[in-house]
């Protein structure tokens, strides 16, 4: 249950101009964890920008991007994450094998030796924190400069977001 009431875009004193940019970057409609974002509105507009730039303005592929959210989602038991990122991750083009197998994925077959070092990055970058030379090596061979910010940034992002729907216990849309 949410530990929130959450904001409607009809909600007295909400930001109308924020509600329309949130629902403009969404395809129309706000989510709950926009709703719940719009108690601040510094931090919604802050949120909407920066999380805009991450899924729309880098280079980084769309199915690379889309692993390691649901990669960060597994790992942090952030299942409003995962929900909403299944059927991003499929548009994509990531397989429902590749979805089904990341809860296993250093047992699992159907990873490329590039997936496989990206999700040993974003492990890392999630449960350790730091992240080892040979490591950080074995990604930035597959990767640009830029490509590596990006998904080191896409990874640390997405770690916020799944902490911030757990703490507020945001729930999936019904």
């Amino acid at each position: 249950m949410a530990r929130l009431p959450n904001v409607e875009a009809d909600t007295p004193g909400v930001d109308a101009e924020l509600v329309r940019a949130v629902q403009q970057r969404r395809g129309g409609e706000l989510l709950n964890l926009d709703r719940m974002l719009l108690h601040s509105a510094p931090v919604a507009r802050g949120w909407n920008g920066y999380m805009g730039a991450i899924r729309t303005g880098c280079a980084l592929a769309g199915d690379l991007r889309e692993l390691v959210i649901l990669q960060v989602a597994v790992l942090n038991r952030a299942p409003y994450e995962f929900a909403q990122h299944v059927p991003v991750a499929l548009a994509e083009g990531l397989s429902q094998a590749r979805i089904d197998a990341l809860a296993q994925w250093r047992d699992a077959t159907v990873f490329s030796e590039r997936e496989r070092d990206v999700l040993a990055y974003a492990e890392a970058m999630t449960l350790q924190v730091q992240v080892s030379d040979a490591l950080f090596q074995a990604v930035h061979r597959h990767f640009s400069d830029r490509e590596l910010v990006e998904l080191t940034a896409t990874v640390a992002s997405y770690n916020m977001v799944s902490r911030f729907l757990e703490a507020l216990g945001v729930q999936i849309e019904t």
